[in-house]
């Protein structure tokens, strides 16, 4: 059974969404309804859903507030809006989905399919043999992540990546050669799989040391990695950084 909430400030909208729910995506379980941002952060951290349905105008804040509170969570989010720019703006954010309002039970229906694929094809790829050969292989230079993507997955060497960059409910990995992969995952998902000479320097951002060219003091300071790119140091991680650079 695949979980769900709803943030939704309107109570009819709520009511109908409800109720199309439970008519038409029998393979979803509700397990809550927020109204405004203030409900919907604690709820979706102690719930944990599979998938959230997001409205874009709400009290006290918008939906991507919502997402940028629980950048540390892992859920599909479909968008609900009564504006087509917000959509657009959903879109660019890497949403799963976007409905617009008022909403349509087809269109319902056909994105609670698609982000059903979705989560499908991340449990297959959590099982995959190839992340458990990662997570022992003794010789780092053979790390291998697998990538997926919309016609299946990738397989990328960990020596190719220099950095990765939280882009909501995605990663931006920027590889050698100035190749870029938009992966659905969180960035915390990587974090805990790479290895070690993969550091986090910023809530952002992951880098690999071995791409560092130089160091530049200041309260965090920054990095300057060997595509040309500057990344922020945060002053929380810079300790980290230091100690695994002089190691």
């Amino acid at each position: 059974m695949i979980t769900a909430v709803i943030v939704e400030d309107e109570k009819i909208a709520q009511e109908i969404l409800t109720d199309y729910i439970k008519r038409y995506c029998p393979s979803i379980q509700l397990s809550g309804v927020a109204s405004n941002i203030h409900e919907a952060v604690p709820m979706i951290h102690e719930l944990k859903p599979d998938i959230v349905f997001l409205d874009v105008e709400m009290p006290f804040g918008n939906g991507f507030d919502v997402l940028d509170a629980c950048s540390d969570a892992s859920f599909e989010t479909i968008f609900i809006t009564a504006y087509a720019e917000y959509a657009i703006k959903a879109i660019n954010k890497a949403a799963a989905y976007y409905l617009l309002k008022p909403v349509s039970i087809q269109e319902l229906i056909t994105a609670v399919d698609k982000v059903k694929e979705t989560l499908q094809y991340k449990q297959q790829i959590n099982r995959n043999k190839i992340l458990l050969e990662n997570l022992h292989e003794k010789k780092q230079e053979l790390h291998q992540l697998v990538l997926p993507t919309i016609e299946g997955f990738d397989v990328v060497k960990t020596e190719n990546v220099i950095r990765l960059q939280g882009n909501g409910n995605f990663t931006d990995i920027f590889l050698k050669g100035k190749q870029k992969k938009m992966v659905c995952r969180f960035l915390k998902y990587f974090e805990e799989l790479l290895p070690e000479h993969f550091v986090r320097i910023h809530k952002s951002h992951i880098i690999n040391t071995k791409s560092i060219v130089s160091y530049h003091k200041g309260s965090g300071g920054y990095v300057t990695l060997d595509d040309g790119t500057e990344v922020e140091v945060s002053a929380t991680f810079k300790d980290s950084l230091l100690k695994l650079l002089v190691k």
